[in-house]
């Protein structure tokens, strides 16, 4: 069997049915194979990034390794940025390079490179991989195929890389049909458990902290038996955001830097906090770790180095999510927690005194008021992705996501850029049900090419984009630092017309401008002429709409910018 026969026969037994790509000379063999032996799509993207950005965002729907592929040199390093998200936020995903030849390859000689494009792509991303392949000959294909495989998958999920020189994919190999070494359920600290269970009888204000591990192990459903049985309000990291239904009477809301301003409060104000798949790095507890240690903390987590990092004092509980929801539910099936009435009664005054539409000072369109307005609207939506910036917290403050709605956004890596590409990723894991992007004018210029992949594949993306003339969440930041100086951030009425960007690209598009132009935009943007096509809606907002609330430098979490009164305090 040829080895590129052979890879692209692997991925159809591990169940992967869409493989993202932009061709080049050292992955053509691959190509060739998976388009003449398989049925797998193949999905060729505009930019190498964007197809690991699309791999992602099809991983993080499906639970399954997103595969994308590029060829070496340029190729392959344009991948990084898409694999340091997965890395970063949990996702798995196996990134094949094609490399060159094995006899032109420098080798340890003293030299910069050998072969044409020759780049060593391993080295470069082993820091941000679980595991980096490079195959020196053909009888290893198999056994790192199926090895990196297992990697991607098993425990905290994440990217591994192979590079595979163009000809090892051309020579021919005989089978050994490597064999899968399944492992035993790990037990779970049953005296861990049983404390819990004790901590959460005698507390008077506990928290659960959902993040992305809840999704990342594949535990949502045992999640919801677990917060149903235990009667806790929930609080979200911005990962964790779609672990709760925005109804779902336990959600309280979306805690850290940027996060409901209510959440931070009642997450300053509990007694115990349950840490599920959330690493409290800064973003979600700010600088003043001492004031979150003030409390009893159960931390849930599948890896040991992750738990007592920066938040000391926690109670660890070290295993697969899905592991504990289901050992606590074998132990405290029959067992009736107590609703915390008063507590939530709590929660709820806090929530009426600091609503998130009211913390914004700003002429034109509200962008949370409009954020809600869009939930409500796409109520068939399978999917929201936002990108980094301003935008990326009115989306995480005042979406409305709903049982079976996906929320995706780039974390740790924090890429701008993120949000078009891994878009397509997830429509095609969705089966090109409707999903909606919310991007801003910087972002959406980074992968903007990728319009033309969106059309081509006719797919059913909604773009919204907010459009402010500028880097909102940095002039923020230089109006508080840099006496308003808006070097590299602030380009007026320079950035693109997008209606007219979309328009070249064959898409839908309009602009709105104001509050009275929302109502029959959104109508627009669903009814039954446009509901199943592309389209773009460019949404101006005053450049100098800033994002609050905001952790005020230096403070505990319950302090945000601006410092307002709650609204039962306004006009005394």
């Amino acid at each position: 069997m040829k080895v590129s026969d052979f890879i692209a026969d692997f991925f159809v037994r591990k169940g992967i049915e869409t493989v993202f790509e932009l061709s080049g000379g050292m992955i053509t063999h691959i190509l060739d194979s998976l388009n003449q032996t398989t049925d797998i799509k193949i999905v060729t993207m505009h930019h190498e990034q964007g197809a690991a950005f699309a791999a992602e965002g099809f991983a993080r729907i499906k639970g399954i390794p997103g595969v994308a592929l590029a060829t070496s040199g340029p190729g392959a390093t344009n991948l990084l940025t898409g694999i340091g998200s997965c890395y970063f936020d949990s996702v798995p995903a196996i990134f094949v390079t094609g490399q060159v030849n094995t006899y032109e390859q420098k080798g340890n000689r003293p030299i910069r490179q050998l072969g044409f494009q020759e780049t060593d792509i391993v080295s470069m991303a082993s820091p941000i991989t679980k595991a980096v392949f490079s195959v020196n000959s053909a009888w290893e294909v198999e056994e790192i195929f199926e090895q990196a495989y297992e990697i991607a998958m098993k425990g905290r999920p994440g990217p591994v890389l192979i590079d595979v020189p163009m000809n090892v994919q051309r020579e021919q190999i005989d089978l050994c049909w490597v064999q899968k070494i399944t492992e035993k359920d790990k037990a779970v600290d049953q005296r861990g458990i049983s404390n819990l269970a004790e901590a959460i009888k005698i507390s008077k204000s506990p928290l659960i902290l959902a993040g992305r591990g809840i999704k990342a192990s594949n535990s949502q459903a045992l999640f919801h038996k677990f917060i149903d049985l235990v009667n806790i309000p929930v609080i979200t990291s911005l990962l964790g955001l779609d672990t709760i239904s925005y109804d779902d009477p336990l959600r309280v809301g979306f805690i850290g830097s940027y996060g409901n301003r209510w959440a931070n409060m009642a997450f300053g104000e509990c007694d115990l906090l349950i840490v599920l798949g959330a690493r409290l790095d800064i973003r979600q507890t700010g600088a003043d770790t001492k004031f979150i240690e003030n409390r009893k903390i159960f931390h849930i987590d599948c890896e040991q180095e992750e738990i007592n990092n920066r938040v000391k004092g926690c109670e660890a509980i070290v295993c697969d999510l899905k592991d504990f929801f289901r050992a606590f539910g074998d132990y405290f099936a029959s067992t009736k927690f107590e609703a915390k009435s008063v507590w939530r009664n709590r929660i709820l005054n806090l929530k009426a005194q600091w609503p998130d539409t009211a913390e914004l000072s700003t002429t034109g369109i509200n962008p949370n008021t409009f954020i809600h307005l869009v939930s409500r609207a796409s109520k068939s939506a399978k999917a929201f992705l936002a990108d980094v910036g301003s935008h990326q917290m009115w989306a995480s403050q005042s979406l409305e996501l709903q049982i079976g709605q996906h929320f995706l956004t780039s974390g740790g890596m924090g890429a701008m850029g993120f949000s078009l590409p891994a878009a397509i990723g997830a429509s095609f894991a969705l089966n090109n049900e409707p999903v909606v992007v919310l991007v801003g004018d910087g972002c959406m210029q980074i992968n903007i090419q990728e319009l033309q992949t969106v059309v081509r594949n006719d797919l059913n993306i909604k773009i919204i984009v907010f459009n402010n003339q500028s880097l909102g969440m940095i002039t923020q930041f230089q109006d508080s630092y840099f006496d308003s100086r808006y070097q590299s951030t602030y380009w007026g009425y320079s950035a693109p017309n997008f209606e007219k960007v979309a328009d070249a690209y064959g898409l839908l598009a309009r602009t709105i401008s104001n509050d009275n132009e929302v109502a029959d935009a959104l109508s627009w943007l669903w009814n039954s002429e446009n509901k199943n096509k592309a389209a773009l809606l460019q949404v101006m907002i005053e450049p100098h709409t800033n994002t609050y609330p905001k952790i005020a430098f230096g403070k505990p979490i319950t302090e945000m910018e601006p410092f307002s009164k709650p609204i039962e305090m306004e006009g005394t």
